[in-house]
């Protein structure tokens, strides 16, 4: 799958939708869609004639019509909220079997629009207020106030420690906070959510993910990485090594991997070689907390030992089956939300998207994904 110029994903979208456009430094600009839940949908480097960076679903966007089981319209930056699966999951019906016939993405973080409390030329706030009631008959009350922001130069080396001149780059932020605005408490016994943020990019031949871990022994620190999510992934496609976790993302075979709260370090990537792009994901970690919601597809003995951050790449589902995308995720997730009436949480996710001399690239990755270009590149070389 290759990338297009960013005026041509705008012209498609605005053909099917409205957009909020938000211009910043050095013509760095970052779509975002209303009618879409607030949803960061792609975004450029420099402009109409850059690349574009976010994955759409063109087939879901152009259809105008209401798709089963999840609407795959895309994007960098998207809503959606905790947990997936078990006993207290969102995303199946009380008794329903945790297959894909059955999976639903609740309609309010998946089709309604979001309404716009206010913008600016670098930033635009939406609210929304949903109701749901979760695999165990909990219902929930909730307000959403989610802010999209535009990062600049100042933003981006406050956060990643290091920006070269000779790199060029887009950044933007989600601050996502959650308000219980029931009567009641929402707590463990009855099922919590979290706030989950995911990104989809496109996949190629030459992009590897690169995620850097706590090291630890795993009796105090838990397995390095969960990929039990869709059955164990094979070795040509997933490999850890003493830095970091290394994930193919070809949008080539159906994979979801996991990170624990004890394990990540709030940060993750990815290199498209044939692009010489480097993404970078970073969220805010909440360090005193272990208690993240379990969204395997099954009911579940430790319903809060959930995972912090994800990774997923796409393929078709089975033998003769259509994939979702293809596309790969980023994904970050907030503890579990156990709040009284009226308290709020916030979980922040930032994106990067960084071009350049590939000696300024790595230069970031190291610093930042604690590995280099070549180890990314070579994690999955043949031999």
């Amino acid at each position: 799958m290759t990338a297009g110029p960013f005026a041509d994903d705008i012209a498609f979208l605005k053909q099917h939708t409205s957009l909020v456009m938000l211009t910043g430094e050095g013509g760095a600009q970052v779509a975002v869609s209303p009618a879409y839940q607030g949803r960061v949908l792609t975004s450029t480097t420099g402009g109409d004639k850059a690349p574009s960076f976010g994955w759409l679903g063109r087939e879901a966007i152009a259809s105008g019509t209401y798709q089963p089981h999840m609407n795959v319209f895309g994007g960098e930056d998207r809503f959606w909220l905790g947990p997936e699966g078990g006993q207290y999951a969102l995303y199946f019906k009380p008794g329903d079997p945790f297959d894909l016939p059955h999976w639903q993405t609740p309609a309010p973080f998946d089709w309604e629009p979001w309404d716009i409390a206010d913008q600016s030329a670098g930033h635009v706030r939406f609210h929304k207020r949903m109701s749901l009631v979760n695999y165990a008959g909990t219902p929930f009350d909730i307000d959403v106030d989610r802010t999209v922001r535009l990062l600049g130069a100042a933003d981006a080396t406050s956060v990643l420690g290091v920006v070269p001149d000779a790199v060029d780059f887009v950044a933007f932020e989600s601050t996502n906070t959650v308000t219980n605005a029931g009567a009641q408490s929402w707590t463990p016994k009855g099922g919590l959510v979290s706030i989950w943020i995911l990104g989809q990019f496109l996949p190629t031949p030459e992009t590897t993910i690169a995620i850097p871990f706590a090291a630890g022994p795993e009796p105090a620190l838990g397995p390095v990485v969960n990929d039990a999510y869709f059955g164990k992934v094979p070795s040509d496609r997933l490999k850890t090594t003493a830095d970091a976790i290394f994930f193919k993302a070809d949008g080539r075979y159906r994979a979801k991997i996991g990170v624990s709260p004890a394990r990540t370090l709030g940060v993750a990537g990815s290199y498209d070689a044939s692009r010489q792009v480097l993404t970078i994901v970073q969220f805010t970690r909440d360090d005193a907390r272990r208690d993240y919601v379990n969204s395997m597809w099954e009911i579940q003995r430790e319903p809060y030992k959930g995972d912090a951050l994800n990774s997923y790449n796409d393929g078709p589902p089975g033998p003769g089956q259509k994939p979702l995308g293809p596309f790969y995720e980023l994904e970050s997730s907030s503890p579990a939300l156990a709040l009284q009436p009226g308290q709020h949480y916030t979980h922040e996710h930032r994106t990067f998207h960084l071009t350049g001399p590939e000696a300024s690239l790595d230069a970031i990755a190291r610093k930042v994904l604690k590995v280099g270009l070549p180890a990314i590149t070579s994690a999955f070389a043949a031999k």
